[in-house]
């Protein structure tokens, strides 16, 4: 299947940065696919390689392989490499709009929650948070909420979640404003996970990579929960730690993909 190349639109350059402060950074065609997948507003999509593109669709994500021919505009290659931080290397970018704050909220305050809300306490690793938002849209966690000054919608953390941003709730709160459920906070000094059953509406929370559990977050919690772990090793990994929680909790009587 071959679709004719459409023309450059005038002005396209001059779009992208006026709408590039407000607008989500999709990095990469992964990112893109992600989000048009799960329902992202484009408002404009370019690559320096619309023919590689378009194969990449026709191999790996077939049912939105048309969308992606009618959104993606080839540009010179310098031209794309101006306009992305860190060039990706599918050539591929694109501004979506961020989905409001409201409906952010409304998905996490839902009752009654099919699946838990995953929280990151004072996160400080773009990465990390980006890995863990692809974890919990695989589980089909109801969403992920971070407190502290991360931002959530960090390019970084965009690319480092494949756009997986659209397919669950992210947002950042204060611990006050956390969704209603129960909270299972995960410590050293918690009760075995595996003598538990995390149930659908759970607040799981995770402390910072690098000084735990927050006070504040830690007089919140209901319940304290520790992973498995062999004598003398310091710590998991945050995104290995919350795949291990999720999983747990989906091996357990969870419903994955319940979104």
């Amino acid at each position: 299947m071959t679709d004719p190349a459409p023309e450059t639109p005038a002005g396209l350059v001059s779009a992208w940065h006026r709408l590039a402060g407000a607008a989500v950074l999709l990095d990469g065609f992964h990112a893109l696919k992600h989000a048009v997948r799960f329902g992202a507003e484009v408002r404009v999509a370019l690559t320096a390689d619309r023919a590689g593109a378009l194969a990449l669709a026709e191999e790996l994500a077939e049912d939105v392989r048309d969308t992606l021919a009618e959104l993606l505009t080839e540009v010179p290659r310098e031209t794309y490499a101006a306009l992305v931080p860190r060039p990706h290397p599918t050539a591929v970018a694109a501004l979506a709009v961020r989905p409001s704050r409201a409906g952010n909220l409304g998905k996490l305050a839902r009752t009654p929650r099919t699946a838990p809300v995953v929280v990151l306490d004072n996160p400080r690793n773009l990465g990390n948070a980006g890995a863990v938002i692809r974890l919990a849209a695989g589980f089909g966690a109801t969403g992920v909420v971070t407190t502290g000054t991360l931002d959530p919608w960090h390019p970084t953390v965009v690319r480092g979640g494949a756009g997986l941003h659209f397919a669950t709730a992210v947002e950042r709160l204060t611990v006050d404003e956390l969704p209603p459920g129960p909270v299972f906070a995960l410590d050293p000094e918690g009760t075995d996970i595996r003598s538990l059953k995390l149930p659908d509406d759970a607040l799981l929370a995770f402390g910072s990579e690098r000084s735990g559990l927050s006070a504040e977050l830690r007089a919140r919690a209901d319940h304290l929960v520790a992973l498995p772990m062999r004598p003398q090793v310091s710590s998991y990994n945050l995104a290995t730690s919350v795949a291990m929680t999720l999983y747990h909790w989906s091996a357990t009587g969870g419903a994955p993909h319940a979104l």
